[in-house]
C-alpha cells in the first residue's frame, strides 16, 4: 500500500501540467457558457405536463387511423362483388343495345322494337283497360276488370316512386318519351314495362281460362317487351330483371287485396 501511494506522488510529480505556472491552463476561462450538459433553465415558462387523458386518446387515434385507411385501401368482398356485378350488368347492357341510337347495328329495327315496347306502356292499358269495363255487362267481368285496373294503377305508383328514390340513369343518353312523362317512367331502375308485362301476363294467366299456345305466347310476350327496353337503350338487364321482380309482387299484392263484385259494384255506380 506505501509503495502503491509512493508510485502516484511520483506521477503527479512528474505531470507537467500539474506545476504552478500551467494550472490556469486546466481551469475554465471566466464568462465562458456553462456545457449544455449542466441543464440551463428555460427563459420562458416551464410547459405543462400533459394531462393524463390527452396521452390515452392519442394512443387510440393512433390505433384506429390505420385500421380505417386499411378500411378504405381493401374495402369488404360484398363491396368487390357489387362493384364487379354492376360492371358486368353495364357491359351487357351495352352490347344488348343494337337499336340504341341511329348509328347502331340494328337502327333499321328501331322502329318495330319500340312498337313491341309500347305495348306494355300504362297509357294504353289504363285506357284499355276503361274501355272494356264500360263496355263489360257482366258482374264476373266488371270484377276481374276493376282488379287489373286497381293493379296498373299500383304498378304506376310502385315504379315511379322507386324510380324517383333511385334515379338510376339508363346504359345510353335518351330522353323519355311524351307517354314515359304521363306515367312518370322517366329513370331506369326498375323497368316500369317489363314490371307491368309481368303483372299483367300473371293476372290473365291466373283468371283467363286461356289455351295452351296464347299461354306460351301471353309469357313470351312479357319477355320480348323487357328485352325490347334493353335493345333500345333505355334500360339496363338488372332493371328488367327487377321490374320482373316487382310486377310478380304486385299481382301477389292485387291477390290479396282482390275487390269482390258487391265492392266493384259499389265503385262503378259512384
Amino acid at each position: 500500500m506505501p509503495a502503491s501511494q509512493s508510485r502516484a506522488r511520483a506521477r503527479d510529480r512528474s505531470n507537467v501540467l500539474n506545476r504552478a505556472e500551467f494550472l490556469s491552463l486546466n481551469q475554465p476561462p471566466k464568462g465562458a457558457p456553462e456545457p449544455r450538459s449542466s441543464g440551463r433553465k428555460a427563459s420562458g415558462p416551464s410547459p405543462q405536463p400533459p394531462a393524463p387523458g390527452d396521452g390515452a386518446r392519442e394512443r387510440r387515434q393512433s390505433q384506429q387511423l390505420p385500421e380505417e385507411d386499411c378500411m378504405q385501401l381493401n374495402p369488404s368482398f360484398k363491396g368487390i362483388a357489387f362493384n364487379s356485378l354492376l360492371a358486368i350488368d353495364i357491359c351487357m347492357s351495352k352490347r344488348l343495345g343494337v337499336c340504341a341510337g341511329r348509328a347502331a347495328s340494328w337502327a333499321s329495327a328501331r322502329s318495330m322494337v319500340k312498337l313491341i315496347g309500347i305495348t306494355g306502356h300504362g297509357v294504353p292499358w289504363i285506357g284499355g283497360t276503361i274501355l272494356c269495363l264500360v263496355k263489360s255487362s257482366t258482374l264476373a267481368g266488371q270484377e276481374v276488370l276493376m282488379n287489373l285496373l286497381l293493379a296498373l294503377l299500383l304498378d304506376i305508383m310502385t315504379v315511379a316512386g322507386v324510380q324517383k328514390l333511385i334515379k338510376r340513369r339508363g346504359p345510353f343518353e335518351s330522353s323519355p318519351s311524351l307517354l314515359d312523362y304521363l306515367t312518370m317512367d322517366v329513370y331506369a331502375f326498375p323497368a316500369g314495362h317489363a314490371s307491368r308485362a309481368a303483372m299483367v301476363s300473371k293476372f290473365f294467366l291466373s283468371h283467363l281460362v286461356l289455351a295452351v299456345p296464347l299461354r306460351v305466347l301471353l309469357v313470351l310476350w312479357a319477355l320480348c317487351v323487357g328485352l325490347s327496353r334493353v335493345m333500345i337503350g333505355r334500360h339496363h338487364i338488372t332493371d328488367v330483371l327487377s321490374g320482373f321482380a316487382i310486377g310478380y309482387f304486385q299481382f301477389r299484392l292485387v291477390e290479396l287485396v282482390w275487390m269482390s263484385s258487391n265492392t266493384c259494384q259499389m265503385l262503378i255506380s259512384a
